[in-house]
């Protein structure tokens, strides 16, 4: 999918090693009847579940969608779109898709703020962002998707008293992240203590790269948005 004028520059991978048959033929055939539609000025996000959704999820960069698929299964009522510009995770996510015979799973393969801008306002009821990449190096700290810019975009997107959920095993991000986010006037963080940011909640599933503990000691934070005034 193309940027288009104006966007704010994507920076990350998206392809890694050849797709395989079956993934291939997933990205051909599944995923144009999962994938939302961008091509409008605005997107609804209730209709794209037809009306039957009790609530609408964001996940931001769904890796190879363990996280994603585990939710879908344990929130039929729920629909939950998953954004992800790294073609290789789409493909496995497809997989798991069809294996599981998940219906109530959208998908953006390409970054998330193309669909984030053209969501109303109050149309989503939880948000995840789990292990984003870190940007580790000072000069690509602007990169990193919990800031400024997307805090004040998901502040108009969350419905009153609807959860931010942030993961990271990176110090220096879980830092950043509770500066930034702790400090919002729009979000409040509902972590008291290390049992807190250190426990993973029973609803909140291990992904593949934590299962790898590729870094360090994982850190699960909540946020919730205000009520508006």
């Amino acid at each position: 999918m193309t940027q288009p004028d104006g966007a704010e520059k994507f920076f990350g991978r998206r392809k890694g090693r050849t797709l395989r048959a079956r993934q291939k033929r997933l990205m051909d055939e599944l995923l144009p009847t999962m994938t939302v539609d961008l091509s409008g000025e605005t997107v609804d996000a209730g209709s794209l579940f037809d009306g039957k959704a009790r609530e609408v999820w964001l996940e931001v960069g769904f890796g190879a969608g363990e996280h994603l698929v585990w939710q879908a299964q344990n929130n039929p009522d729920v629909g939950i779109i998953g954004c992800e510009p790294y073609i290789n995770g789409v493909a496995r996510l497809l997989g798991k898709v069809e294996d599981e015979g998940i219906t109530n799973a959208r998908i953006i393969a390409d970054d998330a703020r193309l669909l984030m801008d053209k969501l109303p306002d109050q149309s989503l009821d939880r948000v995840f962002v789990l292990f984003p990449d870190p940007w580790p190096k000072t000069r690509h700290a602007f990169r990193r998707f919990i800031g400024p810019a997307n805090l004040e975009r998901l502040a108009r997107l969350l419905r009153d008293g609807a959860i931010l959920r942030v993961a990271s095993d990176h110090k220096p991000y879980v830092r950043w992240t509770m500066l930034h986010a702790a400090d919002h006037p729009d979000f409040e963080w509902l972590d008291e203590g290390p049992c807190d940011w250190h426990v993973r909640p029973d609803d909140w599933p291990a992904t593949r790269y934590e299962q790898k503990a590729l870094a360090g000691r994982p850190h699960y934070l909540q946020f919730r948005r205000k009520t508006r005034v």
